[in-house]
């Protein structure tokens, strides 16, 4: 059979997304967050606004639709103007 000795496991790593670009974690019920960079074999993501970062392997990371991007921002402000966040 074609291709039955592939290893699954054996993908090339996604494109390293720019600096502060909105990624969903997927391993972690779809939160979003800006990425912050590489931090071996796991990307760092950070909370829209500020917080504490995370890792994540990149295979669970995809970039943020235009709609979820909308939502986390607009969270935010919210959360701002609750005076929850600075």
């Amino acid at each position: 059979m074609v291709g039955e000795n592939l290893d699954p496991n054996n993908q090339e790593p996604p494109d390293l997304p720019a600096l502060g670009t909105l990624m969903v974690d997927t391993s972690r019920a779809d939160r979003v967050g800006e990425f912050r960079g590489v931090a071996d074999p796991y990307w760092s993501l950070r909370p829209v606004g500020g917080g504490a970062e995370w890792e994540v392997e990149p295979r669970h990371v995809r970039p943020a639709l235009l709609i979820e991007q909308l939502r986390a921002r607009t969270a935010r402000l919210n959360a701002r103007s609750r005076g929850e966040v600075l």
